[in-house]
């Protein structure tokens, strides 16, 4: 038995609900962010198939489960079934198989630690906990036969037993932090020699080893790879040597050794022996290369006694091995659960602070993606804490002293703009943070005055959110990459983060839109300006129908509309600029010429006759109206924009010049300045009585600057991109 043992506290709980229910088929094992481990059987149970042992893989449906662990709000997540390994039929002589891994829609909450796994033998103690997560459902067992590809546990006649919804659960050794299996079946009396005259405690279990062996037969290296398993005792593992000569210098002497070892074993919820003995130096490694929070919770009782700075920078080096390593989260257990209370406070008020104050705090630092909304539920708080807690920022700090993590960066800005008592709660969390992880003074105190400086700071209103609309030859139709930016009216334009990376569906461009709209009007001065929505496309997408794109129901109670009716939406297509080097200088000229009278194409124009009109009777003109044909529009629209024309305006769904007059209730010779809100106005009229308003207009509208975002050029995408 080890020096640290597991307390009597209730395990993490990951529950498979039935379909449709509240209620437990089963239990299952984290093994990583995005996957859970359980028995076929149960998911059989929960999809309410008759046959519980069904060999057929089940349908791609959403199966829900529930994480529970402490006094932590259970979190649901949505899983479909990944990997299927069936359950033997009841005639086979083999007792392999039944399990099923299944992948998480989105990531684990952050305070529950993926499962440690370890080797199933005889005699070991163990504990199961029943899938509803109840802390008073613990069944206590012993391994009484294990071939290491089944096992038989055997209960003494007191306290619960296992039974129906612990299968697929992990059990947990008594003697050690680890699981060494999984409970697959109860054995009941029904005509067998185990029948209703003797009382029986026995279950069936899939020993790791079984699972492990299941695995490897089944071709899923990467599940195995995910799993974390203890290594045995006599092989330490590399991360434990590294920790070795880092430890004995701080933690030689037994009787120093063996407080903190009780402090730190308090913390992580272990038990402690009874009598005055201390953990070995190896053992304590062990702990701490397993324990993401074990070593900054350790060095949080080590940093206030430090007799000399020869020990503080034995425990800075150590700290410094552990991220570097990256065996170790950044805060200890007790800071971090004062810093999420806290911030779930501020974010329960304000959601949209700490993505704003990411976003612009930390320009050069790459965000989770929780942060890139924006606005961030407090549920998914520790994630974004949990990434960052990876990350320095990347300003200089004094020579030798270590960097400073962009989490404690965040919280002085949310500190700042949180203001009152928020902000000396979170100031005093972070000064303790600092000064354990010894961060100079000095750096903390420039971080500090950047970011009173950033609450202070007022932004000008936004007047255009552009939106980079692109496609990669590998995408698959109809959906779309994008990049999103704030254009202020005294100011460089400023990124939104966006995962790039992932292609989007017309519908889901519109949600991001919309939100980062919702997103800026809680600033100071924003309330009573509307941003316009430029589309910033390539000559394909000018044909696209963004303004028609819907983001969904904004709340339960009010209906979606298309960002084109929601907002003023234009369109832009900078590519012609690279294709035509006269264009930019062109379009500077037309507007500052007093934009002239508009021209409106007819019937008997030709691409000469266009041409010969904007080079002199037109030459100053800002804006053309085209009519007719599909072929024609898209032939005059390029020659237009090619010869630097800014405003341009067309019905994308008018078959011919007698469709003209479709475009009259947008008068599209009225002021031009008013131009993008009449083209709003009538596609909120054509969305609500769609039969009466059967134009659907498009508008380019090229801004007298027709590269604001300057950096667009290069965020391009790569070569062979196109946009269809």
């Amino acid at each position: 038995m080890g020096w640290f043992r597991p307390s009597g506290a209730p395990a993490p709980i990951v529950s498979v609900l039935r379909r449709g229910e509240t209620r437990a088929a089963g239990a299952a094992a984290l093994i990583s962010r995005h996957r859970v481990l359980t028995c076929a059987h149960v998911v059989n149970d929960a999809l309410g198939r008759d046959d519980l042992l069904s060999p057929a893989p089940p349908p791609a449906v959403d199966i829900a489960v529930v994480f529970r662990h402490g006094y932590e709000a259970p979190q649901q997540r949505v899983a479909r079934v990944s990997l299927w390994i069936s359950p033997p039929v009841r005639t086979a002589a083999s007792t392999g198989g039944d399990l099923a891994v299944l992948e998480l829609s989105e990531a684990a909450p952050e305070w529950l630690t993926p499962v440690n796994w370890g080797e199933m033998a005889e005699g070991q103690p163990l504990r199961a906990w029943h899938g509803s997560g109840q802390r008073i459902t613990y069944a206590d067992t012993e391994v009484k036969l294990c071939d290491g590809r089944i096992a038989y546990l055997d209960a003494a006649l007191t306290g619960a037993a296992i039974g129906p919804g612990y299968s697929g659960g992990p059990l947990w050794s008594r003697e050690q932090p680890v699981a060494v299996g999984l409970v697959a079946a109860h054995v009941m009396p029904d005509g067998t020699p185990f029948d209703g005259q003797r009382t029986v405690r026995r279950s069936r279990a899939l020993p790791w080893q079984a699972v492990r062996d299941e695995l490897v037969r089944a071709g899923a290296s990467d599940v195995l790879e995910e799993c974390s398993v203890l290594p045995a005792a006599s092989a330490p593992t590399r991360a434990e040597e590294d920790l070795l000569p880092l430890l004995w210098p701080l933690l030689a002497d037994p009787a120093t050794r063996a407080d903190h070892a009780r402090t730190l074993a308090r913390q992580l919820g272990y038990t402690a022996p009874d009598d005055d003995s201390a953990p070995s130096v190896p053992e304590l490694a062990a702990l701490l290369s397993t324990h993401s929070r074990a070593l900054a919770t350790l060095s949080e009782s080590l940093a206030p006694g430090l007799a000399d700075d020869k020990a503080r920078t034995a425990l800075t080096r150590l700290l410094l091995h552990g991220r570097f390593t990256g065996i170790t989260s950044l805060l200890s257990v007790g800071e971090h659960h004062r810093l999420l209370a806290e911030l779930r406070e501020i974010v329960g008020t304000d959601p949209t602070l700490m993505p704003r104050a990411a976003r612009e705090a930390l320009r050069f630092t790459p965000l989770p993606e929780v942060l890139h909304a924006v606005r961030l539920p407090v549920d998914d708080i520790a994630h974004a804490v949990g990434e960052l807690e990876a990350v320095s920022d990347s300003a200089p700090v004094p020579a030798g002293t270590p960097q400073v993590p962009a989490l404690l960066y965040l919280v002085e800005c949310v500190a700042a703009a949180a203001g009152g008592p928020a902000e000396a709660e979170l100031r005093g969390w972070n000064e303790r943070v600092t000064d354990r992880l010894g961060i100079h003074p000095s750096a903390l105190a420039q971080r500090r005055v950047d970011a009173l400086r950033w609450a202070a700071h007022r932004p000008s209103p936004v007047c255009n959110i552009h939106v980079r609309l692109y496609r990669n030859t590998s995408d698959p139709d109809g959906e779309f990459r994008c990049k999103l930016w704030l254009l202020r009216k005294d100011g460089l334009p400023t990124p939104l983060p966006s995962s790039e990376s992932t292609p989007r569906t017309a519908d889901e461009v519109a949600r991001l839109v919309r939100d980062a709209i919702d997103g800026i009007r809680t600033e100071p001065g924003q309330e009573h300006h509307a941003p316009r929505v430029t589309a910033v496309v390539d000559r394909g997408g000018l044909h696209l129908p963004v303004d028609e794109w819907n983001p969904g129901p904004h709340n339960t109670f009010v209906p979606g509309l298309p960002i084109g009716a929601a907002f003023q939406l234009t369109l832009s297509c900078p590519e012609m600029s690279d294709l035509v080097r006269t264009r930019d200088a062109e379009q500077h000229r037309r507007w500052a010429s007093g934009q002239g009278a508009p021209l409106i194409v007819d019937p008997d124009c030709s691409p000469e006759r266009l041409t010969l009109l904007l080079q002199h009777g037109h030459r100053d003109t800002a804006q053309v109206v085209l009519h007719g044909p599909p072929g024609d529009r898209a032939r005059f629209l390029e020659l237009c924009l090619a010869l630097g024309v800014p405003v341009v305006l067309w019905d994308r769904t008018a078959e011919d010049h007698k469709h003209a007059h479709r475009l009259d209730p947008v008068q599209p010779t009225g002021p031009l300045h008013g131009l993008p809100e009449r083209v709003r106005s009538f596609r909120g009229d054509a969305y609500g009585d769609s039969p009466r308003h059967p134009a659907r207009p498009s508008l380019v509208w090229e801004d007298t600057d027709p590269s604001p975002t300057g950096g667009l050029q290069l965020l391009d995408p790569s070569e062979g991109s196109v946009l269809a």
